[in-house]
């Protein structure tokens, strides 16, 4: 049966950000992700995940000024030393809270940028990244992420996804697979995952349109969940979608997999 991880970026918004670690143990997740914990010192999310026997599941680098629009640094080349400074925060708090698994987000493309730079420059960071995670015993993931959400991110398919991790060659690096980011941008859900299996490390869910729970879209999730406990999937399924109503009240969908 799949395992979910809570998304606290998403779930439980009503509630200060601290007390959605309560309310997600409260509703039964075994884990919780979210963008970053970086506003917190990381002894006071370690001391909650302890208090409501919480996994941490996944979290992204230092991503820039999140208030201010920016959805990552990875292709920008004028931000490198940044860039490198956050991959050790990533770390020391990866290790505080016993976090397996960080995402880089790739940014979103400067108005004219050179995209062959914006390229090299992911991939040279990338490369920074992955061996100095692999020694802390830490995945490193990229994630495809569709530019009618946000418009311009760099990367937006699996197709582009595979050409930078083929280029940055490494194999601490894997795809962070996002159903509704894939669905919205090319579809063909259970055969790209299939396909690209070996290489994703995380899955995360909402439905599609709308980006809220599963069944109140398109997305088939009574066939794409079962099918992957079948195909082998043994991580959290992150569960990254706008609550019609409350987050406790638009949980029924999951009843079947508890």
């Amino acid at each position: 049966m799949p395992r979910f991880s809570a998304n606290l970026t998403f779930l439980y918004a009503e509630l200060p950000f601290l007390e959605r670690f309560a309310a997600a143990a409260a509703d039964g997740f075994p884990a919780v992700e979210y963008v970053g914990p970086y506003d917190y010192p990381p002894e006071v999310i370690a001391d909650l995940l302890r208090q409501h026997n919480l996994q941490q599941a996944l979290f992204n680098l230092p991503a820039g000024d999140w208030a201010g629009g920016e959805r990552g640094i990875g292709c920008f080349a004028d931000r490198v030393e940044e860039f490198q400074a956050g991959v050790a925060t990533a770390i020391r708090y990866g290790k505080a809270l016993g976090c397996t698994k960080i995402n880089c987000l790739a940014g979103i493309a400067p108005a004219g940028a050179d995209r062959a730079v914006l390229h090299s420059t992911l991939v040279d960071n990338l490369k920074y990244a992955a061996p100095r995670l692999a020694d802390a015993g830490i995945k490193l993931l990229m994630e495809p992420i569709n530019q009618r959400d946000m418009p311009g991110f760099f990367v937006s398919t699996t197709d582009h996804a595979e050409a930078i991790m083929a280029d940055v060659g490494s194999t601490n690096l894997f795809l962070q697979y996002d159903i509704y980011h894939t669905q919205v941008t090319q579809g063909d859900l259970l055969a790209t995952y299939e396909r690209l299996r070996e290489q994703i490390a995380h899955i995360q869910i909402a439905d599609n349109p709308g980006r809220n729970e599963p069944g109140t879209g398109e997305i088939n999730y009574a066939n794409i969940l079962p099918a992957l406990d079948r195909l082998g999937y043994d991580g959290f399924v992150g569960c990254e979608y706008k609550p019609r109503t409350t987050t406790t009240a638009g949980l029924g969908w999951m009843q079947p997999y508890r």
